[in-house]
C-alpha cells in the first residue's frame, strides 16, 4: 500500500475525526471508503453522460435500432 499525504481544511479534519470516532474506524479507512464511493459516483456520472450523448447521435441510434430489430427477429424465429 502506498502512502499519501495531503492538506485539508481544519473544519473538514475535525468532522473526519469526529465521524471516525463515532463509527469506530481509523480515519484513513474512512477516507479510503469515502474516496472509493466518490470515484464510483464519478464513473457512473461519466457513463450516464456518454449514454445521453450517444442518444443524440443519429447514426449510432440507427445501428442500435437495427441491432434490436435483428435480436427481435432472432427471438421470434427461436420461439416459432
Amino acid at each position: 500500500m502506498a502512502t499519501f499525504t495531503s492538506s485539508l481544511p481544519s473544519t473538514l479534519l475535525e468532522r473526519l475525526a469526529s465521524l471516525a470516532k463515532e463509527l469506530e474506524l481509523p480515519k484513513n479507512k474512512l477516507l479510503q471508503n469515502a474516496l472509493e464511493l466518490y470515484l464510483e459516483q464519478l464513473e457512473k456520472a461519466s457513463y450516464i453522460k456518454s449514454y445521453k450523448e450517444a442518444g443524440k447521435d443519429d447514426d449510432l441510434m440507427l445501428v442500435a435500432e437495427e441491432g434490436l430489430l435483428d435480436y427481435f427477429n432472432t427471438i421470434n424465429e427461436i420461439e416459432s
